[in-house]
């Protein structure tokens, strides 16, 4: 008896349910049976891709390696011109306080009004309402033998008939368009003071804020061409013995980027100053001020070679370039306490607060120069006019970078704001007499004022606080992050 034939060879896999293979049309011959490696390549799932988020970008900016895809680069740019626009937008009204503190001139006599001035309060100019029934009456009954009840000497005037301004507090003679002198003591004070100023108004907090846009822009992509540009044509040899140190590329391309992109600064900061009164506006826009400081201050080389622009540019991006790399260094050294230097893989915390205490000392050595470079930008050179700022600028101009500073540290006070020793009229009866028990306020001694009125060295500092507390804000971003972006730079505003 023969055994029976076996079933092995009659054996065939099953098809899959779940393949997503292409449907074959009705006409076509019946496959046959896949094999195991069929089968495995059977199983393709179709994933459709997420939409990105932002203009439909792309992870590549090539299209299936034919080349670069035009239409993902314009997307990109856009995109990130529209990220810095907004991210300028948030801390430009900052910006703006800080700089209209800088360029501010505070005499050291802007608190002691001249003889013929009068500043009243609310207070006092409701009570001399209620006690008398205008000026003239009080000047009608005075007596004129009576020293006291004689009126206020007249303002000095010109030969056209205009007062003559003896003070920067004095009443009438301030400009419209100009904020009080004195009357913000810090970069929100400002901000406030500028936002309830009825000529400007909150909407000139945003002053400038394109052309800081564009330049910002520009610097974050010239910066590494610069660079690029020297690493190339300064070649470096072998041996790191005899070679440029480590900064000096970093270095000298920010420094050259600051240099190149110092007219758009300039017309930056003449932007933030100028008044947004329509009557008394210099420039219209960015463009308007690029035009008019070429055709009136000297062209190409009044702009960029001038001693007033050129100095202080050098010096300023110079300083700005090296702090971040040389004081955090140094601060970590001393933090060691005689160990090894903490870096930012062995010790995460000491090399952030490295970073910090580096930050805040290098305002003190970066702030002075920005101040001055802020100076020297508001003033005009060659035939162009002066710019009627919304703050007070010192009527002479500077003479350079070591007149600027002396100054600044011989003329002016820093204890802001400013109290002024008020002047009130006095009340005069019915006969021209002094009302009894009515007490004229004292005038304070000199005793009790601050060493701050006596020394302009404050004005070189302003802002010095919101950059502290910004650095503080990075110090605490820092620790949350837990150090994983160590290299990622220190932001200062």
């Amino acid at each position: 008896m023969n055994p029976p034939p076996s079933l092995r060879d009659l054996y065939a896999t099953p098809a899959n349910a779940w393949t997503f293979a292409a449907t074959t049309p009705n006409n076509s011959t019946t496959p046959s049976a896949p094999g195991p490696s069929t089968v495995a390549s059977s199983h393709q799932w179709s994933t459709r891709p997420a939409p990105n988020p932002l203009l439909d970008l792309s992870a590549s900016l090539t299209d299936d390696g034919s080349g670069v895809d035009v239409k993902v680069v314009l997307q990109s740019l856009f995109a990130s011109a529209l990220l810095q626009y907004a991210t300028t937008a948030l801390s430009i009204p900052w910006d703006v306080g800080k700089t209209l503190l800088q360029v501010q001139w505070v005499p050291r006599d802007a608190g002691e009004l001249p003889p013929g001035a009068v500043l009243i309060t609310d207070e006092e100019d409701e009570e001399e309402e209620s006690g008398e029934s205008s000026a003239e009456n009080d000047s009608y009954f005075a007596d004129p033998s009576d020293p006291d009840s004689s009126p206020a000497p007249r303002r000095l005037s010109d030969d056209k008939g205009y007062i003559v301004r003896q003070s920067v507090l004095e009443e009438g003679t301030i400009p419209e368009y100009v904020i009080p002198l004195g009357s913000a003591d810090g970069t929100w004070g400002m901000m406030k003071r500028l936002g309830r100023f009825k000529p400007e108004g909150w909407l000139s907090l945003w002053k400038g804020l394109l052309t800081t846009a564009v330049t910002e822009s520009l610097y974050l992509g010239l910066q590494p061409v610069v660079q690029s540009v020297l690493e190339s044509f300064i070649p470096i040899p072998s041996s790191s013995s005899f070679g440029p140190p480590p900064l000096l590329f970093p270095v000298v391309s920010q420094v050259l980027t600051g240099f190149i992109l110092s007219p758009l600064d300039l017309v930056r900061t003449r932007l933030i100053v100028q008044s947004s009164h329509p009557r008394y506006k210099t420039y219209s826009g960015p463009l308007d001020a690029l035009q008019k400081i070429f055709a009136e201050e000297g062209g190409l080389k009044g702009v960029y070679l001038h001693p007033h622009i050129l100095i202080p540019t050098l010096l300023d991006c110079t300083l700005r370039s090296l702090v971040p790399f040389i004081l955090p260094g140094i601060v970590a050294s001393y933090l060691s306490f005689g160990g090894a230097a903490p870096t930012p893989e062995s010790s995460p915390f000491l090399w952030a607060m490295s970073e910090f205490l580096g930050s805040c000392a290098g305002l003190l050595v970066t702030l002075p120069f920005e101040t001055v470079r802020r100076r020297l930008q508001v003033q005009v050179r060659g035939t162009a006019e002066r710019i009627k700022a919304c703050v007070e600028l010192r009527p002479a101009p500077y003479n350079g970078i070591v007149d600027a500073f002396w100054h600044i540290l011989t003329e002016e006070r820093s204890d802001l704001p400013i109290q002024p020793k008020r002047r009130r009229r006095k009340s005069l009866n019915a006969r021209g007499k002094v009302p009894e028990g009515k007490v004229e306020p004292s005038v304070e001694s000199d005793e009790d004022e601050s060493w701050l009125r006596n020394t302009g060295i404050g004005q070189l500092y302003r802002g010095l606080g919101m950059r502290v507390g910004a650095s503080v804000i990075v110090f605490v971003l820092t620790l949350l992050n837990g150090g994983d972006d160590a290299d990622s730079g220190w932001a200062e505003l």
